[in-house]
């Protein structure tokens, strides 16, 4: 089975830094990129890091309703998420699931039997979003939103030793790369 994990904030909407959940917004390409990677028959999984509410600035039923709300608005479009894993634990809790650990990535292969070789990520840090990525041996698509500019530049050397597969002006540039890829690797 093969799955394309989309990172939330700076990927498919926000800034790239968190955003209450009730006011994140998803980028207006947002939704029609996800229907195209729902066509395309893999499973889509929103992986995201929500260490605010660890931290105390929102609650976890916040974040959930957040959830929902986001997904209302992808069935407007035809489009949805097939899961949703997420880490809502404070940095210094050395969890197992906060990126760049592997932990969400983990989850969904067992839940979903995944070969993760076959799965892609596609995040706006390198040093979560690209690291984890290339630990879990998924291919790396790193998008210039939210914060893929400094990711690339100002931040590079927190991920030297890792090259994406991909790199991506948005989401949309991202989901074509990911369509011509799968539609090489089935020739």
């Amino acid at each position: 089975m093969k799955a394309v994990f989309l990172d939330r904030d700076g990927t498919i909407g926000g800034t790239g830094g968190g955003v209450h959940p009730f006011e994140f917004l998803m980028y207006e390409f947002s939704a029609r990129s996800i229907r195209q990677l729902n066509e395309l028959g893999i499973k889509v999984f929103l992986f995201t890091n929500q260490t605010r509410v660890g931290r105390g600035y929102f609650t976890e039923e916040e974040l959930l309703q957040g959830f929902e709300m986001m997904k209302d608005e992808l069935a407007k479009h035809a489009a949805y998420l097939d899961d949703i894993f997420y880490c809502p634990h404070k940095p210094e809790d050395g969890c197992e699931c906060q990126k760049p650990n592997i932990g969400l990535l983990l989850k969904a292969q067992e839940k979903y039997n995944l070969n993760l070789s076959k799965c892609y990520v596609v995040g706006d840090t390198g040093s979560s979003d690209m690291i984890a990525a290339n630990l879990a041996g998924t291919k790396k698509v790193l998008v210039k939103t939210g914060w893929g500019e400094h990711s690339l530049t100002t931040h590079r050397d927190k991920w030297k030793d890792v090259e994406p597969d991909h790199i991506a002006v948005d989401l949309v540039e991202a989901v074509k790369w990911i369509t011509n890829d799968l539609h090489r690797l089935a020739e």
